[in-house]
């Protein structure tokens, strides 16, 4: 009787040790669940930021090229001298004769020195040099510039040879690999080489465009392509980006690092670059099966035009041919996201607002130096703002167009000529991204190329008999993404693209059967000892500096949208209404109000005292320049365009302007403002501005120019 109630009791203990272990198991899986989704959202909140600063600064590219492509549009040179100017400043991307080419690349004539220890390469090339640049380059060697420019020479003449579209058959090897951007990290090419194995007869290879700017090694990662592209000519295969185009190297790195890199012969490594990139097949076509493009494709995507266009005609993808005089209004309407219709309903109360003659402006005497000042910074204030409007440089947001209708607009009711068709073409497989929704539209969010829908994908899936497609252009966490119902893979290579741990790199594999298999890989050690906690926290922490420096640079803008919400002037609003100008004036489609707590201190009240929390983002970036935060702002939002305007201007790279291009590049402007200044005018301001009297402008004093930088009061 006792050792049965014992028995019971034990029972029951055992029981209810074992239901409050369950409990513990279910508590745990609970807050572990809870601990995981609230990571992801971070993680995505953080990837989220990335990409709209990102799209947003490709579009300003594009709107910056627009600018200038108005400019040069209304200005008319009046004398050979500065006609010339302007087809050097702006029209560097016109190919050379064969014959000038050849004397411009010259080769030849550079000496290699005893004292260089760096790799040597002689022509044809074999493996031997291959192995040699991978070893040089891992130790940090140099190639010398005769070898680089015999190197491009020899690419440029295997590339000509190529059709716009190649093909690639998994018969002649056991697999082709597919990789995509790089942005020279080379470190990325190197663990791919590691992991996969050298190009060789049994080991083909796809490099799907995109091999340069942002990383720090883009030549090596070149070089490297190039010289295994010349020993294995079958096996090897490069689809030309969106950055192989010099005017996107001018901002985005490229141009800088080749100049820095090979001081004295860097002008003409940078013109063959210029040339190759345009020789760069535009799509590879795998058993016929699988169409590999940069990009992506539109509802207008033309495969037999593409293999029939003169691609070297596209020296940069962002410069199109001029267009007719007539066509003109019409495309300054679709510049800026208006419709006939629209246009023609604003009537004459919108034409002094977007006028585009400028009421003549007495400039006053050079004598009084501070009012001219003055009077300078005022018109040209003004004057640039009215361009930025005509060409949607603004703050403002165009109304959406389908792309349809964008392209009808740009070209009226005629039908396309010849070459806007084809630049068309192009831009597309560069520019465009897929979108889960159905159709096709213009892609407002990089500033070029379109929007493709799934249906647009099956269209052309089923016009050329493919069974899927496989494209790059966008960053992805995991290194690749399926969408379209598995039909579009997108495949990028750049791992740690944003910040050390933000995502994987990865190649795809496709054997006869063309099945994709998939490898990851992370190529900074670092990354790999870092918990999940610690590399989303420090991703995040990278993300939300780059949002307060964006916040930052828009203080002006900010306080303006603030402002219409505090009609009592009391210096606060609500935290609702914080997140509404914050969008209205950045326009990143971003979640504001999630976002709220890593930018706004928390209030007791929910209202937000505006002009306090500008002053913290000022001092934060002011603790970095030693700069006034008035100037600092207008640095933080123009710096980039102002850099690629002085690297247009700047045609040898030398990192001067000489008084000549400046002066030439005032008129430029000036002209269409329609200011009266005299050359001694011009004269006056050159040497003004002229800090150090060294006869040249350099990058400061150019943006003293535009009255962005003075030096600090004491």
């Amino acid at each position: 009787m006792g050792s049965g109630s014992s028995v019971n009791v034990d029972y029951k203990y055992s029981l209810q040790k074992s239901e409050n272990a369950f409990k513990a198991a279910v508590l745990i899986q609970q807050w572990y669940r809870r601990y995981v989704a609230r990571l992801e959202m971070r993680r995505r909140c953080t990837w989220r930021i990335f990409q709209s600063i990102e799209y947003a600064c490709e579009q300003d590219q594009i709107k910056l090229h627009n600018f200038f492509s108005y400019l040069m549009e209304q200005f008319t040179p009046s004398s050979s001298k500065e006609r010339d100017f302007i087809s050097r400043m702006f029209i560097s991307g016109e190919s050379y004769k064969e014959a000038e080419l050849e004397k411009y690349c010259d080769y030849e004539s550079i000496e290699v020195p005893d004292s260089y220890t760096g790799p040597h390469l002689s022509f044809p090339l074999l493996p031997d040099h291959a192995t040699a640049l991978l070893e040089a380059f891992k130790q940090k060697q140099q190639l010398h510039a005769r070898y680089v420019l015999n190197l491009l020479h020899e690419t440029r003449k295997h590339l000509k040879q190529l059709p716009n579209i190649s093909h690639v058959s998994t018969c002649y090897s056991e697999e082709v690999t597919v990789c995509g951007d790089l942005h020279g990290q080379l470190d990325d090419l190197f663990l791919i080489f590691y992991k996969n194995g050298l190009p060789s007869p049994s080991k083909s290879y796809v490099f799907n465009g995109d091999f340069v700017d942002r990383g720090k090694q883009s030549l090596e990662v070149l070089i490297i392509l190039f010289t295994f592209l010349l020993i294995y000519p079958k096996e090897v295969h490069l689809n030309r980006g969106n950055h192989e185009d010099h005017m996107v190297n001018l901002r985005y790195g490229f141009t800088k690092e080749v100049m820095q890199k090979y001081k004295v012969h860097g002008k003409k490594i940078l013109r063959m670059f210029q040339n190759v990139f345009c020789w760069l097949p535009l799509a590879t076509l795998i058993d016929q099966k699988v169409l590999i493009l940069h990009g992506g494709i539109s509802d207008t995507t033309d495969l037999d035009m593409l293999e029939k266009i003169q691609r070297d005609k596209f020296i940069s993808v962002l410069r199109m041919k001029k267009r007719k005089e007539s066509n003109r209004k019409v495309e300054m309407q679709d510049i800026n996201g208006e419709s006939k219709s629209e246009a023609d309903a604003a009537g004459h109360e919108a034409a002094p607002r977007l006028s585009l003659q400028p009421q003549p402006a007495q400039a006053p005497s050079m004598a009084n130096r501070l009012e001219f000042s003055r009077w300078i910074r005022q018109t040209v204030q003004e004057q640039i703002d009215t361009c930025r409007r005509l060409v949607d440089i603004s703050e403002s947001e165009p109304e959406e167009l389908t792309y349809s209708s964008s392209v009808s607009l740009k070209y009226g009711d005629e039908p396309c000529q010849p070459h806007q068709e084809e630049w068309q073409q192009i831009l597309d497989i560069l520019w465009s991204d897929p979108m889960p929704q159905e159709g096709c539209r213009a892609n407002k969010v990089r500033g070029g190329g379109c929007y493709f829908g799934p249906d647009v994908t099956e269209k052309i899936l089923e016009k050329y008999n493919l069974q899927f497609l496989i494209r790059s252009h966008e960053c992805k966490q995991e290194g690749y993404e399926f969408c379209h119902r598995r039909k579009v893979l997108t495949i990028f290579s750049a791992s740690n693209y944003y910040e050390i741990g933000s995502n994987r790199g990865a190649y795809v594999k496709l054997g006869p059967d063309l099945v994709p298999h998939f490898v990851q890989y992370q190529a900074n050690k670092s990354a790999h000892m870092l918990t999940m906690t610690q590399r989303i926290s420090r991703v995040e922490e990278s993300a939300f500096r780059a949002l307060r420096e964006k916040l930052f640079a828009h203080t002006s803008a900010l306080i303006s949208a603030f402002k219409a919400y505090d009609e009592d002037n009391t210096g606060r609003i609500t935290l609702s209404n914080w997140a509404t100008a914050v969008e209205s004036v950045l326009r990143l489609g971003l979640p504001w109000r999630m976002l709220r707590p890593q930018l706004v201190r928390s209030t007791e009240d929910g209202m937000l005292e505006y002009k306090s929390w500008l002053d913290d983002l000022a001092m934060e970036q002011r603790s970095q320049e030693h700069i006034q935060s008035s100037l600092l702002e207008v640095i933080y939002r123009n710096r980039s365009n102002l850099e690629t305007i002085f690297r247009i201007i700047d045609k040898d790279h030398s990192g001067l302007i000489s008084f000549e291009e400046f002066q030439q590049t005032w008129k430029l402007f000036s002209s269409h403002m329609n200011i009266e200044l005299t050359d001694d005018g011009i004269n006056d301001l050159v040497r003004s501005i002229d800090f150090n009297k060294d006869g040249n402008i350099d990058f400061n004093e150019f943006l003293e120019a535009f009255r962005l930088v003075r030096q600090c009061q004491a």
